[in-house]
């Protein structure tokens, strides 16, 4: 049972870092823009077979000639993070909810999930895309160039 877990596992939580780096990308929650993420806490995989490694869900061949069209991965894997703690303690799976507002982001699983390209990815913590935005900071040093 996963009862208590290193703090090492857990990335650190974006509200608690004053600054970061100007080439990180900020990963906020959708509806109530509460940070969740940095994009160095991403962690990136081989893209899988797409939608063959779902052969056993019976995909039709229409959804096999659509799928080239559409993005691969629709979620981000990321690295436990702080926020994410009291949920992933004691259970196998469950569901990512936003610790602001509640609206369900994704899911997590210690056993793995497959991403939308067909790739297995273990452990797996799954945030959708379409629940989060990006939020990219500006070089400090040009905003203040195009000021003056």
């Amino acid at each position: 049972e996963l009862q208590d877990l290193p703090r090492e596992v857990f990335a650190v939580d974006p509200t608690n870092i004053c600054q970061a780096s100007n080439t990180e990308v900020l990963y906020r929650c959708r509806k109530c823009r509460r940070a969740l993420f940095r994009s160095s806490s991403v962690l990136s995989h081989t893209e899988g077979s797409g939608p063959t490694a779902f052969a056993h869900k019976k995909i039709t061949d229409s959804a096999r000639l659509c799928g080239d069209e559409r993005e691969k991965c629709t979620s981000y894997f990321t690295e436990p993070v702080q926020w994410m703690e009291p949920v992933l303690l004691g259970v196998m799976e469950g569901q990512l909810l936003c610790p602001k507002c509640t609206s369900k982001l994704g899911s997590f699983s210690w056993r793995g999930e497959q991403c939308s390209c067909g790739r297995w990815v273990t452990p797996a913590f799954q945030i959708h895309k379409s629940r989060v935005d990006e939020a990219r900071t500006l070089p400090v040093a040009n905003f203040q160039a195009a000021k003056t």
